[in-house]
């Protein structure tokens, strides 16, 4: 697989024009080659100086290189003997080998040089595309698609090395290098020289574009074909127990082993345009290297041109014929890239659903009151998920949240993080319309302790230090004591450097929602959200984790999303949602007394209580 390399200018020999490329991804946005390009020259410009010197390099090295030639030819009528010379020309051959390593030597230079203007480009564009995904909507993040992203990513990173080092090293020297050899033969020798020598050229050019550009539409069906089978194997094995509980591992193999195959077939297509490429090119080469000899030898027998002559003519057709046949590989190699990178911008061109207002000032500092005005919300119009929803929650006071499945529960919390914008209405913190702030300084004042608790593949002390990364390992340990999970922690033989493993695998349920509820505690937040946050706990650790999170949570504003209605009993307000309304709300008591659907939920899980206490055996 060919891929991009420092060398570009270092062209393979002709059994190499055939390198397989990487894939090519697929058209992301229909955007001109031509914008893409000048999506680059920010970054290139910035060291332009580098570029300056490395493109006097590059110069260098193709005269050196054509004058290789030239200086044979010298040599070669130097030790004609017809010519009488009595002694070999030792400065010649000096003056010969010096070009040669003249050559490379300028290559290499200009590599060394330009290597930190493509190194610096691929990383502040990749880390721009990095910062520009987590500035992007939860609704984007939901509906990706993370094998196929993350191949985006790479094989634009890459296609961008390939195109800045092929357009500058690869393009550029074919040009002039075609214009040194051309100008030679039309100075030494006659027309036809220099017609046989266009005419090659244009026949070449011309075959390699008209094949190329079938060939970039196969690639592009088994790039997508590699994506496609890279998504299924990254998604099957992010479902590892899923695939186990269900006995799928034959399933979930033959689903990838077809998308395997059909890679294989446009693999192989890929291939077989690839070999009429390369026979179509050598044929066109051929034909042009038999004509210029044949006239040089035919000079050479009228004595018209000398032996030097015969061999300057073959040696500015090899030197001719290197770059033509890199000149191929280049072009298909830049059209990839173009394509690939294509596909990386199309992520960076992803409108922000949720953006600051230029000059948003931070959230002021102090208590905050949480309301909700009127807010209506829908993540899809064909279906309205919040309807009219008001309700303040006082600086300092607890304020839960109570209803069936799908009622619009998790909304609230991820509203009021300001994932999404609401619909209609407005969502005010300290009295200030959320939007009216920058989201950083809002998320700041936010924790959370989520259902589903999610880490990061490494140690438990940096997934609890993630809720303050300045954080001290002493701070980390009292938040762990403060989430009950400190004394688990210690038991492990790796204490707080144990991995968790993906997502979290390693540990239990109730293990996860702890180490979340520490990452909450060490953030100290000034707003508190508990979205079930004690659903994974068995009733004994919950009634200990209750009552800790109800010391945290004084003095704090705090969104409690229950299910179990043990949990928010002295709850400042209740809110009974259904349908995306709320339908109730009161104290514990107040709801009770009411009978409405809160007392019914309330007897309904005091029975299931019952049922299973009674199922429980003695002891």
């Amino acid at each position: 697989m060919t891929t991009s390399h420092s060398h570009a200018s270092a062209a393979p020999p002709a059994s190499e024009t055939g390198n397989k490329a990487a894939p090519t991804a697929p058209a992301g946005s229909g955007r001109s080659e031509w914008s893409i390009i000048a999506g680059l020259l920010p970054y290139v410009w910035e060291y332009r100086g580098r570029v300056a010197v490395a493109l006097l390099f590059l110069v260098t090295a193709k005269l050196a290189n054509v004058s290789v030639p030239l200086l044979m030819k010298e040599i070669v009528d130097g030790l004609d003997p017809r010519h009488a010379m009595l002694a070999v020309p030792v400065a010649l051959l000096a003056a010969y080998g010096l070009l040669r390593f003249s050559t490379t030597l300028f290559n290499e230079l200009r590599d060394v040089v330009f290597v930190r203007v493509v190194q610096r480009a691929i990383r502040r564009v990749a880390l721009s595309v990095f910062r520009h995904l987590h500035s992007l909507s939860l609704r984007f993040h939901l509906d990706r698609q993370t094998g196929g992203m993350t191949r985006d990513i790479e094989r634009g990173t890459r296609g961008m090395s390939t195109l800045l080092s092929y357009l500058i090293f690869s393009i550029l020297p074919v040009i002039l290098e075609f214009a040194l050899v051309a100008a030679v033969l039309l100075a030494k020798f006659d027309w036809r020289f220099a017609a046989v020598t266009f005419v090659a050229v244009a026949a070449y050019i011309g075959y390699t574009f008209f094949i190329s550009e079938w060939r970039i539409e196969i690639r592009k069906r088994a790039n997508e074909l590699d994506s496609k089978a890279n998504t299924r194997a990254i998604d099957s094995l992010l479902n590892y127990e899923t695939v186990k509980y269900f006995g799928n591992e034959e399933f979930e193999a033959r689903r990838y082993d077809e998308n395997l195959q059909s890679y294989e077939s446009a693999a192989v297509r890929n291939e077989m345009s690839l070999g009429l490429l390369n026979i179509g090119q050598s044929l066109i080469i051929a034909a042009a290297v038999t004509a210029l000899m044949f006239l040089a030898a035919e000079g050479v027998a009228n004595k018209t041109l000398t032996l030097g002559d015969l061999v300057l003519v073959n040696a500015l057709l090899i030197q001719l014929y290197v770059p033509l046949n890199f000149l191929g590989m280049v072009y298909r190699e830049i059209k990839q890239s173009l394509a690939d990178m294509d596909r990386m911008f199309t992520l960076l061109g992803h409108n922000l659903e949720v953006r600051d207002k230029p000059g948003a000032p931070d959230l002021p500092s102090g208590p905050l009151a949480v309301e909700f005005r009127d807010v209506d919300f829908h993540y899809d119009p064909a279906r309205q998920i919040l309807h009219g929803v008001s309700f303040t929650i006082p600086a300092g006071s607890r304020v839960a949240v109570v209803g069936h499945s799908g009622s619009g529960k998790s909304t609230l919390a991820r509203l009021l993080y300001r994932f999404y914008d609401v619909t209609s209405g407005a969502v005010m913190i300290g009295g200030i319309d959320q939007r009216e702030v920058t989201q950083r300084s809002l998320r700041g004042a936010i924790g959370i302790v989520p259902q589903d608790t999610v880490l990061f593949n490494d140690s438990i002390r940096y997934n609890i230090r993630y809720g303050r990364t300045d954080a001290s390992d002493a701070e980390v340990e009292e938040a762990a004591r403060a989430a009950q999970i400190h004394t688990f922690v210690e038991s492990l033989p790796q204490k707080y450097e144990s991995t968790v493993g993906e997502r979290g695998l390693k540990l239990s349920g109730g293990e996860k929602q702890r180490v979340a509820i520490a990452r909450a505690i060490l953030k100290n937040p000034r707003i508190l959200i508990f979205d079930e946050a004690t659903s994974a706990l068995d009733s004994e650790t919950e009634r200990s984790i209750q009552e800790e999170l109800g010391r945290i949570a004084l003095g704090r504003t705090t969104l409690v999303i229950a299910h179990r209605l043990s949990t928010i009993m002295d709850a400042d307000q209740i809110l009974v949602m259904d349908a995306g309304r709320i339908v109730e709300r009161g104290t514990h008591r107040e709801l009770l007394e009411a009978e409405g659907q809160y007392a019914q939920m309330w007897a309904l899980q005091q029975e299931e209580a019952e049922a299973e206490g009674a199922e429980r055996p003695a002891v």
